[in-house]
């Protein structure tokens, strides 16, 4: 058994719902572009961030939470008032942040495993 949940949502709604029903937990949540039936996404930042993300994913702290979120189609997610830019003040994706804090990595800094790495182990 891993030390930590994963949990995959598509869209705003479901990732609220994902975040309230794991209240008081430590949530960490990595944002995507939607992907397609064959699995890729319209982002490719996204593509080439999601494998350092998930190889340095063993570090989360135990009992924390993984919230896998893709954000919706490329005009969706270019829309300024989206759900997501409006409420969670993202700026781009791939996004990975520890909710309810200020930490946030966002595009390129996800290409970092040592910024992705910290961000998983420093409280």
């Amino acid at each position: 058994m891993s030390l930590y949940e994963e949990v995959k949502v598509h869209g705003y709604e479901e990732f609220c719902k994902a975040v309230s029903d794991r209240k008081g937990k430590d949530i960490f949540a990595y944002f995507s572009g939607d992907k397609d039936a064959d699995g890729n996404s319209w982002c490719p930042d996204c593509v080439k961030a999601e494998p350092i993300v998930r190889g340095e994913i063993s570090h989360l702290p135990e009992g924390s939470v993984f919230i896998y979120c893709q954000v919706g189609q490329r005009d969706y997610w270019k829309n300024p008032n989206n759900d997501f830019k409006k409420t969670l003040k993202l700026s781009g994706v791939p996004t990975l942040l520890r909710y309810g804090t200020p930490q946030k990595l966002v595009e390129e800094e996800c290409f970092k495993a040592n910024l992705v790495r910290m961000m998983f182990t420093e409280d």
